[in-house]
């Protein structure tokens, strides 16, 4: 039996380190709103095009309402290319849960893609740190939290070059 194509990318992709998932997001508003349009919205126009995606499909439900609240929920095959996006797409659309359908029993890290992952968490970190302090704190502590995470950032940079250098000796 001849494969399909989207068959063919998902082995390609799970052969190179990619993770193919079922994401479930759900929606709720206290008003009458399109909650269908909404999740629609966010797995067109954003999980699809988020770097390391290379597909997704699945289902909206119809909006229900229960105790008066209006509520929705959605269900997305998704092919990452590595962990990196997977983490990156957990981290920005927070789904309601997460199934990892393959690879089935383990998945290999490069050291080089857990370098980038852990690199990857920590500026998620610093940006919701910065959303968060720039609303609580005053303009001359904020700039103070911003000249610190510059340098901080900097450090990070110099020792990342430097590591890299010493491997090449």
């Amino acid at each position: 039996m001849a494969k399909t194509e989207m068959e063919e990318v998902t082995e390609n992709t799970l052969r190179k380190g990619g993770i193919l998932t079922k994401l479930y997001f759900d929606m709720q508003s206290p008003e009458d709103t399109d909650l269908q349009a909404l999740l629609a919205d966010l797995i067109n126009n954003k999980l699809l095009k988020s770097a390391g995606v290379v597909y997704c499909s699945g289902s909206i439900e119809e909006t229900i309402k229960v105790n008066d609240v209006y509520s929705s929920a959605a269900t997305v095959t998704t092919l990452f290319s590595d962990i990196g996006a997977l983490i990156n797409a957990v981290f920005n659309f927070a789904p309601a849960g997460l199934e990892i359908i393959k690879p089935e029993n383990e998945l290999v890290i490069k050291t080089s893609q857990l370098q980038s992952v852990m690199l990857s968490l920590s500026e998620i970190s610093v940006d919701y740190s910065k959303y968060i302090l720039e609303r609580v704190l005053k303009k001359d502590e904020y700039d103070k939290v911003l000249t610190d995470l510059k340098a901080r950032e900097d450090l990070g940079k110099r020792l990342i070059n430097k590591s890299k250098e010493e491997k090449k000796e």
